[in-house]
């Protein structure tokens, strides 16, 4: 049975949606044994799998594939997590990481829609 990465990350619920995990790996977020793995590669079992999160990187050794969509429990028989925990972001950390809010010359005032996006950036 040949499944593409980016089929098996979702179906594994590494990610929501398949256009996530395929912009991931074309991003070079997705490393296939140590090397960058574009979306179309298939996935074999035993390989080592490493997404990265931001600062934090999900390590996964496959162990079944699968052509379609499964529930959740069994997505988790896919796979054997080798992750380390995910590092706790403290409050001020969080709102330094964000970017600043830009405004191109010239756009005259905010709309009611943007205000309300840069009011919930400014919120956290």
């Amino acid at each position: 049975m040949i499944v593409r990465l980016d089929k098996w990350l979702q179906i594994a619920r590494v990610f929501k949606t398949r256009t996530q995990a395929t912009r991931a790996c074309g991003l070079g977020r997705v490393r296939v044994d140590g090397f960058a793995a574009k979306p179309h590669r298939p996935v074999k079992v035993g390989e080592r799998i490493e997404v990265a999160f931001g600062d934090w990187t999900r390590i996964l050794v496959v162990r079944q594939i699968r052509e379609r969509p499964v529930a959740k429990d069994l997505a988790r028989e896919l796979y054997e997590d080798l992750s380390p925990p995910r590092p706790r972001l403290d409050p001020i950390d969080r709102v330094m990481r964000q970017g600043t809010a830009v405004r191109e010359k010239g756009k005259g005032r905010p709309t009611k829609r943007e205000r309300r996006g840069t009011d919930r950036l400014k919120r956290g």
